[in-house]
């Protein structure tokens, strides 16, 4: 799944819709199967938003008045992102749709009450879901420049410290790959698993 990609994925006839960010879509797809949740319809939004959180809540709108007619309710999985409140603005304005508690994927995926405890004294944390540390060549490294401008790393990673992974599976590859970018960015390294946090819950509820 590369992380531009604008999927959907049905199983079944669908009665709910589940609007996601793209760096979702996965995890999502995973306790969809596992659960067998059939009456779930998921349409994922591309995860380059992030890098203009400005235009999620109008992408956001568009898909909640393209699946109205079609689905008896909406859920949408994004949390702030960044958006400032502009989101939640959308979501009043289209009737009242409910969006996953949390102000970005890495409180809910940690659990928002454990996120909260620890983000007080993790202000110079850079953390890595599995998304991200997947897609973290054409997600993070390309998209600030760093492939062609090496100097900017000292500017953009200068302040944090750390970087926690939070893994939603447990793949041993994948996390060789994180304690690689945690060398490459010169930040100490933390492993700290999490699974699907609230996520999981927040999508069963959706009855």
């Amino acid at each position: 799944m590369e992380p531009e990609q604008n999927i959907r994925f049905r199983r079944g006839q669908g009665t709910t819709l589940l609007i996601a960010c793209g760096a979702l879509g996965r995890e999502i797809i995973d306790l969809i199967e596992m659960n067998r949740w059939t009456h779930l319809d998921v349409t994922c939004l591309p995860a380059k938003l992030h890098h203009n959180p400005q235009l999620i809540p109008e992408a956001v709108r568009k898909k909640i008045r393209a699946g109205k007619d079609k689905f008896d309710k909406i859920y949408v999985l994004y949390g702030d992102c960044g958006t400032g409140g502009l989101l939640d603005k959308v979501l009043d304005e289209e009737g009242g749709i409910e969006r996953i508690p949390g102000p970005h994927c890495f409180s809910f995926f940690m659990g928002n009450d454990r996120f909260a405890s620890y983000s007080e004294d993790e202000i110079t944390t850079f953390y890595l879901t599995d998304y991200f540390c997947r897609f973290f060549e054409k997600f993070v490294w390309e998209a600030l420049g760093l492939h062609k401008h090496r100097d900017m790393l000292e500017f953009i990673f200068g302040n944090y410290t750390k970087l926690v992974f939070m893994p939603q599976v447990e793949d041993p590859e994948l996390e060789l790959k994180a304690r690689e970018i945690a060398v490459r960015l010169k930040l100490d390294y933390e492993y700290r698993f999490c699974g699907y946090g609230d996520l999981g819950t927040a999508i069963q509820a959706q009855h």
